[in-house]
């Protein structure tokens, strides 16, 4: 699997981004999707996951309530919508894929995109 991510930008805290990451490869309509972070200084983190349906989603709770995942699987890309960004989410966004133990547990994805940085400011 190929994932290509996209829509990372500066923006003000209060704004709106969506990220969009295609993925290639491999039967994309089978496999979970989810984003990850990495804050400069921090260690990479969850932040959404979808199902392969996209009828099970899960958020950190930091992000629940303002950031949306979906996925359309005619486009074979998974999206996450940005709302009322804050400074502290300010780092760089990984797609990855093939979600290891999700839902039941902690996602370990299989496949890794390269980030798009996000960059929130006050």
């Amino acid at each position: 699997v190929q994932l290509q991510a996209s829509g990372g930008g500066l923006v003000q805290a209060g704004g709106s981004l969506r990220l969009s990451c295609a993925a290639s490869g491999r039967a994309f309509s089978q496999i979970s999707m989810g984003w990850f972070r990495q804050a400069p200084g921090k260690e990479r983190e969850f932040v959404s996951a979808i199902s392969w349906s996209g009828s099970t989603t899960e958020y950190t709770d930091s992000v629940k309530g303002r950031f949306t995942i979906s996925r359309d699987r005619t486009k074979n890309t998974v999206y996450l919508e940005m709302n009322s960004l804050k400074p502290e989410d300010t780092a760089v966004y990984y797609c990855a894929a093939a979600l290891i133990n999700w839902p039941s547990g902690s996602a370990r994805p299989a496949y890794w995109g390269k980030g798009t940085l996000v960059t929130v400011s006050s």
